[in-house]
């Protein structure tokens, strides 16, 4: 059996191995039903998917509606203003079936110019927060690859209190001192602040959650 450990505040005990949707933007149906049966026999129980992983969340719709309950269900947007997130995200419910997803997150939040849109006024973030006020989603996270994207995600946290952050962990990256540095800062206060820790599977990011 996986080890399961809470993912940040949301109070979900996910597997610490969860299943990056990527891998379902370009298969058939028949291929994503085994591969998600796959799941339940691994007990796998975090699906982390997005509305740029080509048709994933039309392969995993037809699984919500007989196993919503089964999985904590995550999805992304890459929009960075609020009118282009909003209709993303409300396309993101219909293609995935259901009427709430439990984590909406800002995807690849990366590139100095998106982050001042994303999260300022008439941003991604906007529509993030009122979807979750409307019940649509239960909790905001934010996303991002590359060598900068721990300092980025760091100013994200002073600028919003995101229940999730998704950043990039290898012995690799690690090698490099300044991103080695940059991913302790964030990390060093999601511990303090008794945060949990998933990995994900892949060249999925890790996931930090805040608690």
């Amino acid at each position: 059996m996986i080890p399961k450990l809470t993912f940040g505040r949301t109070g979900h005990e996910s597997t610490r191995t969860i299943f990056g949707a990527a891998a379902l933007g370009n298969v058939s149906q028949d291929d994503a039903d085994r591969t998600l049966e796959l799941l339940f026999q691994y007990g796998i129980n975090h699906i982390d998917t997005a509305a740029s992983y080509g048709e994933s969340e039309l392969r995993i719709g037809p699984w919500m509606g007989r196993y919503r309950k089964q999985f904590f269900l995550a999805t992304k947007t890459g929009e960075r203003t609020y009118q282009a997130a909003r209709d993303q995200i409300h396309r993101s419910l219909e293609r995935l079936r259901v009427d709430q997803v439990d984590l909406i997150q800002l995807h690849n939040l990366a590139q100095p110019d998106e982050w001042e849109i994303a999260l300022g006024p008439g941003g991604a973030l906007e529509a993030a927060i009122e979807a979750r006020d409307q019940g649509l989603v239960r909790f905001i996270g934010v996303t991002g690859h590359g060598i900068t994207i721990a300092a980025s995600h760091k100013r994200a946290l002073e600028r919003f209190d995101f229940d999730s952050v998704l950043l990039p962990y290898s012995y690799v990256l690690t090698r490099d001192a300044q991103y080695s540095a940059d991913f302790e800062a964030p990390g060093g206060a999601v511990r303090r602040a008794q945060r949990g820790c998933a990995d994900h599977q892949g060249d999925h990011p890790r996931a930090v959650g805040r608690a």
